[in-house]
Order: C-alpha cells, then structure tokens, then sequence
C-alpha cells in the first residue's frame, strides 16, 4: 500500500508542481478538473447514502464558479445566487413527482457547490495574488507536511484516538506531529521562497502561517470522513491507486487554500 500511494504521489506531483509553476490556463484546468471530479464524488457519496443530489448542477455549478472566480469574479456572487435558487426549482419538481426526501437533497446539493466550488476556487485565488506562485508553494507544503507526519508518526507513535467515530486511526501524537513539522517546515519554507526572490515573509510568520493551517486543516479530513461515515463507504472512489479518490486528496485542500488566501491577504500583503 505504502508503495502505491508514493508512487500515485509522485504521478500527481509531476502533473501538479508544472502547473503551479506555470499558472494561467495550465494550473486552471487542472485544478477545475480536480474539483469537478470530487462534486462528482460527493454526489455519488450521498447517492450511496439514499439522496438524490443533482449530479448535473453539482459538477456543473462547481465548475462555473472556479470558471467565474478564476476570469470574472464580479459575476461569481451572482452565479452562485442563481445555481442557489436553480437547485431549489430543481428538487422541488422532484419533491412533486414523488421524492420524499427532496428537502433534504436541496440542502445536500447547495453545500457541495459551495464547499466544492465556492471553498475549492480559493486554491485560484491564491495563485492570482500578486506573487502567487510563491504563497502556493508556503501554504499548500503546509497540508503536505501535516499530512505526511500524521501518518507516519501517527503509525509509529500513535496511541490515544484523535477523533473516535469520524477517523479512528487518525492519533493525537501524529495530529502534533504533523503540526510540528509543518510550522518548521513553513518557517523553513519562508526563508528558503524569500532568498530565492519570493516575498518578504519572515521565519516566524512563515511559522504562524504553518501552525494555523495545520491545526486547522485536519477538519477538512474529518469532514470529508463524516460524508463517507453517513453513507458507510471508505473511498470517495478509487481513481487515485493507493489513496481512494480526488476528494480524499483534496479535503484538507480545500481548507488549507481558502484559509491561506485570508492570511495572507489580512495580514501578509
């Protein structure tokens, strides 16, 4: 297993790193893709579960709002107001044609665009900064750290259960662990990105700014197990050999990027 998952790992980083460096159309497909490929997974998640999401305004109304924050952000708000009361129109024919449930999938389809497309868009928006190459690679090394000594300190070390129901092998001493590293590893990165003509970040903030997103970013993991817990799966799917689907390596993602845009926009910039 252990193979696999560094071997999809690395796959992932040769197609990823390029589009980060390159940015523009390159990095926004591939990041639209991953987005929509993981609605799609949320939708299929709780269709397991017994809910009716609409696939179609799921993966569709993710991927205009990535399309709409990325090229024209004035039109987002609206777009999201629109695919709001589309999906409400949507499920209240289907409530009429017999659909019991109908209440509860309307609410299940408005939280996947937002979280999937509204929360996901942020990983755009980091990269459109001014300098955003730079600050993509301080934040996003940040869940990678985190993730990375989680579970290895968590499988060496690991006694006493982080979260008992949503993630019973996630431990305590890998939770710090992957705290720890990735606040040095962040301080490291700041000064490393700085030296090489990145932004003007000091140690401790790069250290602040590792600390915040660790602590913080292990609920989007927890999140994402407590969809799957409801609808008694272990993968959101199996495109990824050795580490499920899309959406189980993007869900602390998802926080790390729009929690990274506010931080360093409120107190970086």
């Amino acid at each position: 297993m252990l193979i696999k998952r560094t071997l999809a790992a690395l796959a992932l980083a040769a197609i990823g790193i390029p589009a980060m460096i390159m940015g523009g159309l390159f990095y926004f497909v591939l990041i639209t893709l991953l987005l929509g490929i993981a609605t799609w997974e949320y939708g299929k998640i709780f269709h397991t579960a017994g809910y009716n999401a609409s696939t179609p305004l799921l993966v569709g109304g993710a991927v205009l709002l990535v399309t709409l924050r990325g090229y024209s952000p004035d039109l987002a708000p609206a777009a999201l107001t629109l695919l709001i009361l589309a999906a409400m129109t949507w499920h209240l024919l289907d409530y009429e044609k017999g659909r019991d449930l109908a209440a509860t999938d309307f609410a299940i389809t408005v939280a996947g665009i937002v979280y999937l497309g509204w929360i996901g868009a942020y990983l755009i928006d980091i990269r459109n900064l001014p300098d955003g190459l730079w600050w993509l690679a301080l934040v996003l090394p940040a869940a990678w750290f985190a993730d990375t000594a989680a579970y290895f300190v968590g499988s060496r070390y690991g006694k006493h259960q982080l979260s008992l129901r949503l993630s019973p092998k996630k431990t305590w001493e890998g939770y710090w662990g992957g705290v720890i590293l990735a606040t040095i590893g962040t301080a490291g990165l700041a000064i490393l990105w700085h030296s090489l003509g990145g932004p003007a970040v000091t140690w401790w903030q790069g250290a602040a700014l590792g600390a915040v997103l660790s602590i913080l970013t292990t609920l989007g993991d927890l999140g994402e197990s407590m969809f799957k817990r409801q609808a008694g799966v272990k993968d959101s799917s199996n495109i990824i050999p050795g580490h499920g689907g899309v959406l189980d390596r993007i869900d602390s993602w998802l926080w790390t990027g729009a929690l990274g845009y506010f931080l360093i926009v409120w107190f970086l910039l």
